[in-house]
């Protein structure tokens, strides 16, 4: 099938074309879905999204109308498409299941540590040369309070890690 892939940086296109080996016809552009771009979908019976695509009424019509009958997202959010009008167009919306709790979870730990140790403003004074220590005091993140909202796949996960930090976790449904 020939696809052409929104919002393409090129780690997605080395992702997409590793995973596709060669069964679908792949077209990337960096450029968002939005009213004025629906014009480079013409003739593809399929688009794939990320989350800054708009893929509302108008954008579903025009797609729609230039053939395009499927509608893949690269993410488990679907809130940037309007799926009643999806359905009435006869369109199919298809979206990733799930993301690794593990990677999301790791990943939000890493900014947690970044932002508490200062390593942004370490690493760009260490590019300068400066190896001074004034103004880089973080803090521990063990024993601190940590609120973590929605304690799904991802929350639990991190409350995990956490826990491994001695940090006393305070957590919504």
């Amino acid at each position: 099938m020939k696809v052409l892939v929104y919002s393409a940086c090129p780690y997605d296109q080395d992702f997409l074309k590793a995973a596709n080996h060669g069964k679908h016809e792949l077209h990337f552009t960096e450029t968002h879905l939005k009213e004025q771009t629906t014009i480079l979908a013409l003739q593809y019976p399929s688009v794939c999204c990320f989350v800054d695509d708009i893929l509302n009424k108008k954008v579903l019509k025009q797609l729609s109308g230039g053939g395009t009958q499927l509608v893949l997202l690269r993410t488990t959010g679907f809130n940037n498409v309007d799926l009643k009008v999806a359905e009435e167009l006869g369109m199919t919306v298809m979206r990733v299941s799930r993301y690794s709790p593990y990677a999301v979870a790791e990943f939000s730990v890493g900014m947690m540590l970044a932002l508490s140790r200062k390593i942004h403003r370490a690493y760009n004074r260490v590019q300068d040369g400066n190896f001074l220590l004034h103004g880089l005091m973080g803090f521990e993140l063990h024993g601190k309070t940590v609120g973590i909202i929605g304690i799904g796949k991802i929350g639990s996960v991190l409350a995990r890690i956490l826990q491994g930090f001695s940090c006393i976790l305070l957590a919504t449904m």
